[in-house]
């Protein structure tokens, strides 16, 4: 059972939801703006040096043709009309409108606006049956056909029309709530669910729970699938969830307890007798005891030892100890790698505690390489074949003496094109270079692109400004294609300035890898003028901007972050304010040489104060300068970088350095045409003291 820990808001969100724009009956070419989403390490200056910095490969040398213009039809202006009247849920002008936008490249939009609707909303308490199986007929292969479908089964579930939701079948790529009405249907219909099944597909949400709630009716769950979860729900304080889960294995009485002891575990406990006798009264002492660590994790330990140890089952003390690493390895606490020991082995973890479990013992002056691998080996299998346990893995083998294993598994991954792999690369010794850039594009395969349904379809959504739908559009069109047909796809997107596509769609090819599409550079140059007046690494900054916006320049974040390199608006205003940028209003953010200054010179003011470490500097630019600082302060004694980064405390900020660094050191690679090292890039983080400095 995987975990995922909530992590808080810093200075700005390297996820986005770009701002979607209601051009009316008037429709502009969209834009080549939409711009491309989808040890103090006193730094060994990286192989490439800033001034060196020209892109040799990052452009092919002829920009290749799109699509036609957007002809203006009334079909058109009835589109976007269909488009506001939905938005407003003004329902009977869609219906009016959905027949005068048939003509139109995408006039079937409207007529899904409004049976997705009416099928959650029955005119007259009848569902539209016959119209909604007509559109599935008539669009049948397309993406509205399958969102349509998703909808239509989710609405049917819910009003108890498990017919219907069988003979609908099979979504592929459902989500979770999705697949959990189609389990539950066809567990009402005559097909019995197992509880692998429910397990594998249960996500927290309205459906899956529906699910639960009629399989431990049916007692297909019980204790044994039901407890773990409830675990894993207070593990991640996810409160809701476990209250939930309680209701399935408690009594009234001992869900009563659950809640007494979720608010003030310390007064429950203090209240119970210690000699505990029933299962559910041991589970509850046990989740109040792991609660405890959350509020005072030095009182929890003590009160632990002092007055529980004795008289908990072994793998209850086991499991709450193992709780109390987690929060001590959260929190870079010293104490996380021998209370991971203290515990041991003996009790399974989730995912995300296993995880841990490694990360605190590589933080540790000498690594003990016989505990991470046995840690790792504890791990599920899905999770030890994951590319960054794959590599620590070996690397405890390589120090173990086990060098024919260390290789096999270095090479494993040496030839996928992210961090772990590059880091795989250079213990095989092999520099990090760019891959030979496949065959051009032919003219047959442009035309074909051009000439898809779906990719037409999603280019037009683009040059409205309705990315949500486009986004979709595009990825549904790129099902089942080859590394060939999805190289024109790519080039179809560049051509169109939709950066994020080309990245995005060009990752998915297996054997043809041509970097010049999935570490696209844009702009002619600009931003490496940009980065190299105030002597900033450009393939550092570009590598941060691929994994910021996708080089959507107007990419906004859930968080309000906005443009190129996602500026918080206090951020960019206290920016402006230091560099003397007298013309700077929050309306101009998103533009491109006011975000790109802005952003340029905020990145090297977070460098300077992190003694030029691009790893901290990375790691401060999305979570907030503060916070590198005081990770690093926590360190007793110098560290890899790589191992630094792996132990981030944020979930999102871990990942995020861990791309900008990989994608910093491919773009070095293609603007100096020069081996790259990663392992230099990354150098060492050194301990410091936590020091302040003027940063918002």
């Amino acid at each position: 059972m995987r975990q995922w820990l909530e992590s808080g808001r810093y200075q700005k969100s390297a996820a986005f939801e770009p701002r979607v724009r209601h051009w009316l009956p008037v429709l502009a070419l969209f834009t080549a703006a939409c711009t491309s989403v989808d040890a103090q390490q006193r730094q060994a200056p990286p192989a490439a040096p800033a001034q060196a910095a020209r892109p040799v490969i990052a452009v092919p040398p002829v920009k290749l043709a799109g699509l036609p213009p957007t002809p203006q039809t009334p079909a058109l202006q009835a589109l976007v009309a269909a488009r506001d009247a939905n938005d407003r849920k003004q329902w009977s002008v869609l219906g009016m409108l959905a027949p005068q936008a048939r003509g139109d490249l995408l006039g079937n939009y409207p007529q899904y606006w409004l049976l997705r609707y009416q099928l959650w909303n029955p005119p007259g308490n009848v569902p539209p049956k016959a119209e909604a199986s007509r559109f599935l007929q008539d669009n049948a292969g397309t993406y509205l056909a399958e969102r349509l479908r998703g909808s239509w089964i989710l609405a049917a579930a819910r009003s108890g029309d498990f017919e219907t939701v069988r003979e609908l079948g099979d979504l592929p790529d459902a989500n979770a709530q999705t697949r959990c009405a189609i389990l539950e249907a066809r567990h009402l219909t005559g097909q019995r669910a197992t509880a692998k099944q429910a397990l594998d597909t249960f996500a927290p949400g309205k459906d899956c729970w529906n699910l639960y709630d009629q399989l431990v009716a049916d007692g297909v769950l019980g204790w044994d699938e039901i407890q773990p979860q409830l675990r894993g729900a207070i593990e991640v304080d996810r409160t809701g969830d476990a209250r939930k889960f309680a209701s399935y294995i408690f009594e009234s009485k001992d869900q009563k307890a659950l809640d007494a002891l979720l608010k003030s575990p310390m007064k429950w406990l203090t209240r119970q007798d210690h000699k505990l006798v029933g299962r559910n009264e041991k589970e509850l002492a046990t989740l109040a005891l792991a609660r405890l660590a959350r509020q005072d994790l030095d009182v929890a330990d003590a009160y632990l030892r002092r007055e529980w140890a004795g008289n908990l089952p072994k793998s209850n003390l086991a499991w709450v100890r193992n709780q109390y690493a987690l929060i001590a390895a959260l929190n870079l606490d010293s104490r996380a790698d021998s209370w991971y020991r203290e515990a041991g082995n003996t009790v399974e973890l989730t995912d995300y505690n296993g995880a841990w479990r490694v990360r605190s013992a590589l933080r540790q002056p000498k690594i003990d390489w016989r505990w991470v691998d046995d840690s790792i080996d504890h791990m599920s299998k899905a999770q030890r074949a994951e590319p960054v346990w794959v590599y620590w893995k070996a690397r405890g083998d390589a120090a173990r003496g086990r060098a024919a294993q260390a290789q096999q598994a270095y090479a494993g991954i040496a030839d996928q094109y992210h961090f772990y792999g590059q880091l795989a690369a250079e213990e095989l010794g092999r520099p990090i270079t760019v891959p030979p850039r496949p065959a051009p594009v032919t003219d047959q395969e442009m035309t074909e692109a051009r000439a898809n349904a779906g990719l037409r379809r999603a280019v037009h959504l683009f040059r409205l400004g309705w990315r949500s739908e486009a986004v979709g559009e595009w990825n549904f069109a790129l099902r089942g294609m080859s590394d060939r047909q999805l190289l024109a796809a790519a080039e179809l997107a560049r051509a169109e300035d939709i950066y994020d596509r080309v990245v995005n769609t060009s990752e998915r090819t297996e054997k043809e890898v041509d970097f010049t599409q999935r570490y696209i550079a844009p702009f002619e140059g600009r931003v490496t003028a940009q980065a190299n007046a105030i002597s900033l690494d450009p393939a550092w900054v570009y590598g941060l901007i691929r994994q910021e916006s996708r080089f959507v320049m107007n990419a906004r974040s859930h968080v309000g972050a906005s443009g190129l390199m996602q500026l918080m608006p206090a951020t960019a205003k206290w920016v402006a304010r230091k560099i003397g940028m007298a013309d700077y209003s929050p309306s101009s953010v998103n533009d491109f040489d006011t975000n790109t200054i802005l952003g340029t010179n905020y990145l090297n003011i977070v460098l300077t104060g992190l003694d030029g470490s691009q790893v901290l500097a990375s790691a401060g630019y999305n979570a907030g300068p503060g916070r590198p600082r005081t990770w690093r302060a926590t360190l007793s004694h110098p560290v890899e970088g790589a191992i630094f980064a792996e132990t981030i405390p944020f979930t999102e900020t871990r990942l995020y350095v861990k791309h900008v660094m990989s994608n910093a050191t491919y773009y070095a690679a293609m603007f100096s045409g020069q081996p790259q090292s990663l392992k230099a890039r990354l150098g060492r983080i050194e301990p410091a003291s936590v020091r302040t400095a003027e940063l918002p």
